[in-house]
């Protein structure tokens, strides 16, 4: 069913994304920069991102079929990959890991923050290519489903650019205690996806 694509696609993007809890790092890496500098940055890094996660999208499969690696292995593979992501996130590692690269950047002098660290690989990172690909996969050449999964995508890094503008109120609203509970409660959510994941897997390469 579309809406049943629709709303997997959106749940899992958004949990792998994860737009609120990027806001902090955000916070950092455009630290000193006038409002309107960070505005600009947010749709920069948004725009890079959905770019990047469409042609993941589009051409995924191809990549695929190109490196003989089946729709069944990738899905295992992703989902070990997301939930690995997933276990950083319920023991606060992710966060660590997105600040150090947040903090790398700025030691370089990178002017293009909205690039990197923010669009790569912050935004449209390993885990959210490899959930792309997956559902990418699991639309079967639809036309109509490649096209909800698009949308998804601008949708999630629409919401991206919403929390980046709005980062200081956000982190402000949550504090401490609120940013953790949502980072452990979205881990706790993808590490079920990642589990779903393997086990549709699975039962693809034994039934094939």
């Amino acid at each position: 069913m579309p809406l049943d694509f629709l709303l997997s696609a959106l749940v899992t993007l958004l949990v792998v994304v994860d737009p609120v809890g990027l806001a902090p790092t955000f916070i950092g890496v455009t630290q000193g920069m006038p409002h309107a500098s960070r505005v600009s940055v947010a749709l920069r890094a948004s725009v890079i991102a959905a770019c990047i996660l469409a042609a993941t999208a589009l051409a995924g499969d191809w990549l695929l079929r190109t490196l003989s690696i089946t729709i069944p292995a990738f899905r295992i593979g992703g989902g070990l990959l997301l939930f690995s992501i997933a276990f950083e996130m319920v023991f606060d590692l992710r966060s660590e890991r997105q600040t150090r690269t947040a903090e790398g950047a700025l030691e370089e002098r990178v002017r293009n923050v909205a690039a990197f660290p923010l669009g790569i690989p912050l935004m449209a990172g390993p885990g959210a290519i490899t959930a792309t690909v997956l559902l990418a996969g699991r639309s079967d050449h639809d036309p109509l489903r490649l096209g909800i999964l698009l949308g998804v995508i601008a949708v999630v890094c629409a919401a991206c650019a919403l929390c980046f503008t709005a980062a200081a109120r956000i982190a402000g609203l949550l504090g401490a205690t609120g940013n953790a509970v949502m980072q452990r409660l979205l881990g706790v959510i993808l590490a079920a996806l990642a589990v779903q994941y393997v086990v549709d897997g699975v039962r693809a390469a034994m039934a094939g």
